[in-house]
């Protein structure tokens, strides 16, 4: 986070798992199908799906219910299916993600889905190509550093009049032109270590650097997050000297020593230890060095950030009431009390979510190996484009699949059948329907290879969105057919266990 601009930390604009849809699983001739939620839930990662379930009498190898949830099988109506052409909504992995700043994560805060261009307010340009956002909360606060500079220039300057509000809007201008810079910083160091940039946010207590991936080493965490206050430390520094030739009690002086101080305690509060601010990544960065382990740093960091946000909200208005922080002491509860009091809480709040957020996407990518391509396949059966329904469901529940892969005269797989397509076909009409005309052609996207796993895994189906992919082995041949919906059951199963 940044009370100026943050350090980049992952975001994900979702950190909560999506709710598991039911996958594509072969409905029975009759025209039932399972129940969703006995489905067999990937990850757990039974059943095996090379191990054929008990068959129907006349349909496709329905998905037996899983024994801590057996439920009946119920008439289909409207089942739940991924869209075609959408691929798993699990969260985007971060690594210590927070409310601000330099995102490692992928979302794991959001995978396998291509992710559209990103928003969050008015696009202001692309430096080095990464698209700069101001959220409208800027605005709010814009409209604040107006009013409360203006207030103190009326002060120090009262022949200015009316005209100190247009100064004090320059001032929050070229302020959080200086926060923008504090985030470049974060994103140039991002891109010289190859790590993707999705987007810098100007917002309400700062900027916030979208990184969307983690730094390998702890060396270049602590690099990712230093840089940052430390640009802030040569702006500082600059108008400083800035301010040397410049008559003190002049507009460019008041501005100039603004810009200084506001910078100084800028790179100061981000370099506080404690997630989710700079100083908290580069804590954590130390630790992982120290203990060889990013998810002890992370902990360590997490709960220092707590402690922060709680000493935040108890000293902020204490040192403001007693005058430490160079205004004069106040006896009474006044409007000046009860708004230190109410910015000290946002803080606390602020810093006390982003350190949440960080233990929560390190346990996130701490589980993300339990997700394998091998383990949540399910068996499939090949039949030829020409096959009547019918007669493919009776193979696959013969031979124990629950997925359907039509294969040209070769046998190489050319489709894959949907099972929403499948569902749609009333049983008396299945003899005289081909798989053909239920299949969506496989696309090179549409093929993972069944060694795949944990981020990799992720990576590909997002590139990809589908809500089936034909799994291969390294050889070509084909292992079975992978569900979006699966994937992301296994999610969601994975995070619910304790690290």
């Amino acid at each position: 986070m940044d009370v100026s601009g943050g350090s980049g930390q992952p975001r994900s604009g979702n950190d909560e798992p999506a709710r598991p849809q039911s996958g594509p699983t072969a409905p029975a001739a009759d025209g039932t199908q399972p129940d969703p939620a006995a489905a067999a839930t990937p990850g757990t990662p039974g059943p095996d799906p090379r191990d054929p379930p008990n068959p129907a009498p006349d349909g496709p190898a329905a998905q037996p219910p899983a024994p801590e949830a057996p439920a009946p099988k119920t008439p289909v109506h409207e089942p739940e299916h991924p869209e075609p052409g959408r691929g798993p909504h699990v969260p985007a992995h971060h690594a210590a993600g927070g409310p601000h700043g330099t995102g490692r994560g992928r979302g794991p805060g959001r995978p396998p889905q291509r992710k559209p261009e990103p928003g969050g307010g008015l696009l202001m340009g692309r430096p080095f190509g990464v698209p700069v956002y101001v959220a409208p909360s800027w605005f709010l606060v814009a409209a604040l550093i107006t009013w409360v500079f203006g207030g103190q220039l009326d002060r120090v300057l009262p022949e200015l009049g009316a005209a100190r509000y247009l100064v004090s809007l320059f001032f929050a201008v070229a302020f959080y032109a200086s926060v923008l810079v504090h985030e470049l910083a974060h994103t140039v160091a991002a891109l010289r270590f190859k790590l993707p940039v999705r987007r810098i946010q100007l917002q309400f207590f700062g900027g916030v650097s979208e990184i969307e991936k983690e730094a390998e080493t702890p060396g270049r965490e602590f690099v990712l997050a230093f840089v940052g206050p430390l640009l802030s430390l040569v702006l500082s520094g600059v108008f400083y000297l800035a301010l040397l030739p410049v008559e003190p009690g002049t507009v460019p002086g008041v501005l100039l020593a603004g810009l200084m101080i506001s910078n100084l305690i800028v790179a100061a509060f981000n370099l506080l230890p404690g997630l989710p601010l700079d100083g908290g990544r580069m804590l954590r960065a130390v630790v992982w060095k120290i203990t060889g382990k990013p998810m002890h740093g992370t902990v360590a960091a997490a709960w220092v950030g707590r402690a922060l946000a709680v000493s935040v909200l108890i000293g902020l208005p204490l040192l403001t009431q007693s005058g430490a922080l160079g205004s004069d002491a106040v006896d009474n509860v006044g409007m000046d009390t009860v708004m230190d009091a109410l910015l000290a809480a946002i803080l606390a709040a602020i810093i006390w979510t982003g350190a949440g957020n960080s233990l929560r996407m390190a346990r996130l990518r701490e589980h993300l190996p339990e997700l394998r391509a091998r383990a949540l396949t399910r068996r499939a059966v090949p039949v030829p484009a020409d096959t009547p329904l019918s007669e493919a469901l009776r193979r696959a529940n013969a031979s124990g699949a629950r997925a359907l892969v039509v294969v040209d005269s070769e046998g190489g797989p050319v489709s894959l059948v949907r099972e929403a397509a499948i569902v749609g076909v009333p049983e008396h009409r299945r003899p005289w329907v081909p798989v053909s005309t239920l299949a969506q052609d496989l696309t090179d996207g549409m093929r993972v290879s069944a060694e795949l796993s944990g981020e990799e895994l992720l990576d590909a189906l997002r590139a990809n969105p589908a809500s089936e992919y034909l799994v291969v082995e390294e050889t070509g041949a084909i292992y079975g057919v992978l569900s979006a919906a699966d994937v992301e059951r296994a999610f969601v199963k994975a995070m619910a266990r304790p690290s």
